[in-house]
């Protein structure tokens, strides 16, 4: 039987971003979603988050592994703050333009 979280959901891995304060991203994985957004409201999260209260969630993908999660938050976290954006309200067919302009960009 899995693991069930504070909401009686069963534990599930996810990848999150966080909008912070001043308008940055925070973005993280965890197994439990629920008990990590309280963490970073309450001030106990990320030393990044901690500085920058309040924070409020923006997006969150779920993974059947916790692995696949990790991989997607080291991913997104390479990207722009416009291909986050693109993301965040759902914009899924720009996203690799925007990784191509980017590129073009560094190649200049």
């Amino acid at each position: 039987m899995p693991a069930h979280g504070t909401t009686g959901l069963p534990l599930m891995p996810h990848v999150y971003i966080l909008e912070c304060a001043d308008g940055t991203f925070y973005t993280g994985s965890t197994l439990d979603i629920d008990r990590r957004l309280w963490e970073h409201v309450q001030g106990v999260g990320a030393r990044y988050t901690r500085s920058r209260l309040p924070v409020r969630l923006v997006f969150a993908q779920q993974f059947d592994r916790m692995d696949e999660a990790f991989a997607r938050e080291k991913q997104i976290q390479g990207w722009s703050r416009a291909k986050k954006l693109a993301l965040i309200r759902g914009e899924y067919g720009i996203l690799p333009d925007l990784a191509r302009c980017a590129a073009l960009r560094q190649a200049q």
